[in-house]
């Protein structure tokens, strides 16, 4: 008599018509499913997973003084997340871009551009704090904007535009300042700021700082877009596939002078924090920051090439960026060594996305 019965290890594929089988049948339909659904939850929390581990061996390796870990001071975790504010600011508007499909260089000069802006107007112009906020996150939303339908329109891909935005930024921000830093000094007297300005290098209650309230508040208010908007599955679609998101009656081009004006927006306000938290402006500021923000979001698990990836994933790449140069500061690391290690981070996030396709 043959023996019909399956060997150990081995699953037998469901005939047809078995859709609606239950019990041992339905477990063979859905298990390959299932594993797949988990291999997508996994990665979906790659970001959060890798941020616990950088946090655990931050711990671990952190010096100590007088038995206190100096990793876990108050005062330390406070400027870890201040510092990675406006990164992790000019990250969020950076995940729309990337999940565009595109990528935008110019972030860290508009920052620098804002922050002169900011300095300027208050200082030399006499402008409250108010009108010299709305002025520059104006002229950050048009920067972005105008990238956008260049990009969009002309069909210029938005590493050239953006790269040339970086040069035209950076240019106006010298020619405003006159090449020099502009100090900001607070007073009622003429060629000084309103004093109220100081709350952005300030804390709440002496504990939580004013800049990482205003990085998790945009944070928050993105998560939200992300999952709730019409607007974020257009932009998700674009970035999946731009033709066919066109032919399915996506607005195509102003999503995309959208996404850019938002991204130019954001580093408008990481430039007023900047201004805000150092006390001045000058042309120099913001540069590298793109690249950082760039990192944070492939750390955070968005696909560079479009369509995948998620807010959330972002704010945790900001804050482990944020951790690992705090760690190794504390521990006087060499700062070439320092960006060989940010460097293999990265890398090893961009393996993970590379793994994630090979396995979907």
């Amino acid at each position: 008599m043959t023996d019909t019965r399956t060997p150990p290890g081995e699953e037998v594929a469901p005939a047809a018509g078995t859709v609606g089988l239950r019990g041992t049948a339905a477990r063979w339909v859905h298990r390959p499913r299932s594993r797949r659904e988990l291999l997508d939850r996994l990665f979906a929390v790659q970001s959060l997973f890798a941020l616990v581990v950088v946090f655990v061996v931050a711990i671990a390796v952190s010096p100590r003084r007088g038995g206190e870990i100096l990793f876990l001071d108050g005062g330390n975790l406070g400027n870890i997340v201040r510092a990675v504010s406006e990164i992790g600011i000019i990250a969020v508007g950076m995940t729309f871009v990337i999940l565009l499909g595109g990528i935008d260089l110019s972030v860290g000069a508009i920052l620098g551009l804002s922050a002169v802006g900011t300095a300027t107007l208050m200082v030399d112009s006499g402008y409250g704090i108010l009108p010299a906020v709305v002025v520059v996150l104006a002229i950050g939303l048009l920067f972005g904007a105008l990238q956008g339908y260049a990009t969009a329109r002309l069909g210029i891909q938005s590493f050239i535009v953006t790269l040339a935005g970086l040069q035209v930024a950076r240019g106006l921000a010298r020619i405003w300042s006159g090449g020099l830093g502009i100090p900001i000094a607070y007073g009622d007297g003429p060629k000084e700021a309103p004093p109220a300005f100081e709350f952005l290098n300030g804390s709440i209650n002496g504990v939580v700082p004013v800049p990482a309230v205003l990085f998790i508040a945009i944070g928050v208010a993105a998560i939200v877009v992300l999952r709730t908007t019409a607007f974020a599955r257009h932009v998700y679609a674009i970035g999946g596939n731009e033709k066919a998101a066109k032919l399915s009656g996506v607005p195509v081009t102003r999503v995309k002078v959208a996404v850019f004006a938002i991204a130019g927006l954001l580093a408008a306000v990481a430039g007023i924090i900047h201004a805000g938290q150092l006390n001045q402006g000058s042309p120099n500021d913001g540069a590298g920051y793109e690249l950082d923000a760039i990192a944070a979001v492939v750390i955070g698990g968005t696909s560079l090439a479009g369509g995948s990836g998620s807010m959330g994933g972002t704010l945790a790449g900001a804050l482990l960026l944020g951790i690992l140069n705090n760690i190794l500061a504390l521990n006087n690391i060499d700062a070439n060594v320092q960006l060989l290690i940010k460097g293999l981070v990265i890398v090893a996030a961009a393996a993970l996305q590379k793994l994630r396709n090979t396995v979907a």
